[in-house]
């Protein structure tokens, strides 16, 4: 089974304009809700490409329950700590020919509801697959994440955060960890500028622990430091971005599923492309047909 963690869940409530004035009245063409968070987007696209997964992490009030609510709809099994104070955050997302995101802070969790999330971990056994995605929500300690693997035991564990967060977990020797170009350049001190400087760091990530690194390049594609030892590269496929939004936590979903086939792992490298890149190409994250048609012309 796989399972993924939000910590800081949201509602996302996206509103298409033909422009934003600030300081006046802006006039919403369309607008639409979708649930949030990095560890739930993965689910949510892992059940598009027909793997089960069961996405857990905290929720509160009434938004939360609206989170459950729409994964559960969806078909994705949820095992949230309520909390019994605040509510789970509302994101506001302004499309006007660019993207501006307002992210709002999420409830507090307490050391009770962290032992309540730990006790969920229990049921998670060896050959399980756990996804740590995101930022850590404030007030959680720096050393959350590394807690969270520890208690992981010998369950085969995926970890796509940043900075610090993600330089601790390199000591537990995660399966796979996604950074992206930039993420990765803030980790060694040093903008990467050309393929090759990417693979280099890339590679000396796998070294430091992780036993695959995958790097989106945004237009350049991406590239896998495989447990293999092997470089792999590709180019992104053509099309139109219309949200870079849950492309990267598609990805991730998109080369577990490919695991998940024990097809290897370049295969499950050009399907998380493929995913990655197929959420990047729509106003939603990434389905089943619109993955597989952009995996063919991926060869």
């Amino acid at each position: 089974m796989i399972y993924t963690v939000t910590f800081n869940p949201a509602l996302d409530y996206i509103m298409y304009m033909d422009g934003l004035h600030a300081g006046g009245v802006n006039r919403v063409r369309s607008a639409k809700i979708l649930c949030g968070g990095k560890g739930i987007n993965v689910s949510w696209v892992l059940h598009n490409l027909g793997i089960e997964s069961v996405a857990l992490g905290f929720v509160a009030g009434f938004t939360g329950r609206e989170i459950e609510r729409m994964l559960r709809e969806h078909g994705v099994c949820t095992d949230f700590v309520p909390l019994g104070h605040d509510r789970s955050r509302i994101n506001v997302k302004l499309v006007a020919g660019e993207e501006s995101d307002l992210n709002a802070p999420g409830p507090e969790i307490r050391p009770a509801d962290m032992e309540a999330f730990f006790k969920r971990m229990d049921g998670i056994a060896e050959g399980d697959t756990l996804v740590l995605a995101g930022s850590l929500p404030a007030g959680l300690p720096q050393n959350t994440y590394s807690e969270v693997l520890m208690r992981a035991g010998r369950a085969k564990c995926v970890v796509d955060t940043t900075g610090n967060a993600l330089r601790a977990a390199l000591r537990y020797r995660p399966f796979l960890v996604k950074p992206n170009h930039h993420e990765l350049g803030e980790l060694f001190g040093r903008e990467l500028e050309t393929e090759e400087e990417i693979a280099h760091c890339a590679e000396k990530l796998r070294q430091e622990g992780a036993q695959n690194v995958l790097v989106s390049m945004a237009g350049r594609g991406a590239l896998l430091a495989a447990q293999d030892g092997r470089l792999y590269r590709s180019a992104a496929p053509k099309g139109t971005v219309r949200g870079s939004t849950g492309a990267g936590d598609s990805m991730v979903a998109g080369f577990l599923a490919g695991c998940e086939t024990g097809k290897g792992l370049e295969y499950a490298f050009r399907m998380g492309v493929a995913a990655g890149s197929a959420s990047a190409f729509s106003e939603e994250l990434a389905t089943r047909e619109e993955v597989y048609a952009l995996l063919k012309e991926l060869g």
